[in-house]
């Protein structure tokens, strides 16, 4: 029984870490300077949204990833959940401001999962995120410069070999 409890903690542990890299990830200055994510609430939503995602696709072709990918996006809900709470929602209020911004990020990734597939000079993958991540008012260029960072973020994050992720690391290297 102790050896389960301990197993459990440390998948916790392992998840808390790839979550607290991709919180780091969504936090950079360049991404709401830059590319044009607006630095509010749903601004910060949207850059981990974005990351999230982008760790969801490094992991969905390996099966051994695919457990760590659903706990992950467990413990993305659980902190969207815990920010609502912080922000001064009520509780009769936070399970229909869950579902929708659920079915926001579950919209994005629906959107931008096709667009990243497509031909970078296609620019589908600006076209998707421009209406959704940047701000209204963003420089010109800003949805090429996130497109531009996702792809690369996509390349760096398949750097990342699964046996470190399975042990709770985003080392990413700079992609070739």
């Amino acid at each position: 029984m102790f050896h389960r409890l301990r197993a459990g903690r440390r998948n916790r542990e392992i998840i808390d870490a790839i979550y607290a890299d991709l919180v780091v990830l969504a936090r950079q200055p360049v991404l709401y300077e830059e590319a044009g994510i607006p630095d509010t609430v749903m601004g910060r939503f949207e850059a981990l949204s974005i990351h999230v995602f982008l760790f969801l696709r490094r992991c969905r072709d390996e099966p051994a990833l695919r457990p760590v990918a659903q706990d992950v996006v467990d413990r993305f809900i659980a902190d969207i959940d815990r920010s609502i709470r912080e922000l001064g929602v009520g509780d009769p209020s936070v399970p229909k401001r869950m579902r929708k911004l659920a079915g926001i990020f579950y919209e994005r990734v629906k959107a931008y999962d096709p667009a990243l597939d497509a031909e970078p000079g296609r620019g589908l993958l600006a076209d998707a995120l421009r209406p959704r991540a940047v701000a209204t008012d963003a420089p010109e260029g800003a949805s090429r410069r996130l497109a531009a960072y996702m792809r690369e973020t996509v390349a760096r994050l398949g750097t990342v070999p699964a046996a470190a992720i399975l042990a709770g690391r985003l080392e990413m290297k700079e992609a070739t």
